[in-house]
């Protein structure tokens, strides 16, 4: 094998194990306070992205109600303005890149 074939193995490899280690999540609890501001808590993610709150009535995506950036790593006490407070289940969408890689439904208590 040559030097090339090597280094370019090794870069596939490197490439292919930070892609396969790269972690994106919600942190622990499926309720939410009804409340024009959403506090989604621990948001940890594998870049910087945008976190979207939908409408979440009868297991359906709908209306988006509210956006929150973050960073990549972990993100503490994430809030969410969504305006009008939900009388409805919703769900969080984590992007990156405008690629969803996370998501977790809530149950709102009302």
């Amino acid at each position: 094998m040559s030097i090339k074939s090597i280094a370019l193995v090794a870069a596939t490899i490197a490439a292919t194990a930070s892609v396969a280690s790269a972690d994106s999540y919600f942190g622990f609890g499926e309720r939410l306070e009804s409340s024009s501001t959403l506090e989604l808590g621990l948001v940890t993610s594998e870049g910087a992205g945008v976190v979207e709150i939908y409408d979440y009535a009868k297991g359906e995506i709908g209306k988006l109600l509210g956006t929150e950036s973050v960073n990549a790593g972990a993100n503490a006490d994430v809030r969410v303005n969504v305006g009008i407070p939900p009388r409805q289940d919703v769900i969080a969408l984590l992007k990156v890149g405008g690629v969803t890689v996370a998501e977790r439904d809530f149950d709102i208590d009302r």
